[in-house]
């Protein structure tokens, strides 16, 4: 499983997407990804549909408030967590932002 989060540095408040592209396989099941800093969560959770399924997804998580964040996708199937992979983001506040 491969991650990309795009842009890694924005003001505040940001948008930003991740892409996670995913090895084929019959055990996929369920992608969680999650935009976390001290301050704020969000977390997207898609379907995957075994070997069937798409290779890449991506989500935009929109008006992120400034902060660091640990931007991370969890790859699971029927027998657990397969692969997980962490970036961080900077979202750096401006004038009249928290």
């Amino acid at each position: 499983m491969t991650m990309k989060v795009t842009p890694r540095t924005a003001l505040a408040p940001a948008v930003i997407r991740v892409e996670v592209a995913v090895e084929a396989d019959d055990d996929n099941r369920r992608l969680r990804i999650v935009a976390e800093s001290e301050d704020f969560y969000r977390a997207s959770e898609l379907q995957i549909d075994g070997a069937t399924g798409p290779r890449v997804r991506s989500i935009d998580f929109r008006h992120l408030p400034g902060g660091t964040y640990e931007v991370s996708a969890t790859l699971s199937g029927i027998r657990g967590r397969r692969a997980m992979s962490t970036l961080a983001v900077e979202v750096l506040s401006t004038a009249g932002s928290p």
